[in-house]
């Protein structure tokens, strides 16, 4: 089993930035590849980046390359997501997510493990 755990969402203008976190626990969570996801209103899930559990490949939305990082940091148990020059677009529940397979976080399909979200609204 891993728990997520998302924090750092809010309110934000359109160019700034923000920087959100997830916290994982259980006991072989370091060896997952971990995955942020949004979804706006009215509108699908969406698979925004990904990162392999040794940090070192990492994979993004067109949407959002360029703008957005992802990194991780295994010693701490912690997952970011930086996100630069932010639009009104950007405004949807941004989802942590785990799975052994970066084919099925990239594909979103059939992923282990969920957080329950943190909501980030970009303001025009």
């Amino acid at each position: 089993q891993v728990q997520l755990v998302e924090s750092g969402g809010g309110l934000v203008q359109a160019g700034g930035s923000l920087r959100l976190s997830c916290g994982f626990s259980g006991r072989t969570s370091s060896s997952y590849v971990m995955g942020w996801f949004r979804q706006a209103p009215g509108k699908e899930h969406e698979f925004v980046a990904a990162i392999h559990w040794s940090g070192g490949s990492t994979y993004y939305a067109d949407s959002v390359k360029g703008r957005f990082t992802i990194s991780r940091n295994n010693a701490a148990n912690l997952v970011y997501l930086e996100m630069n020059s932010l639009k009104p677009e950007d405004t949807a529940a941004y989802y942590c997510a785990a799975d052994r397979s970066m084919k099925r976080v990239v594909t979103r399909t059939g992923v282990d493990y969920w957080g329950k979200g943190t909501l980030v609204t970009v303001s025009s």
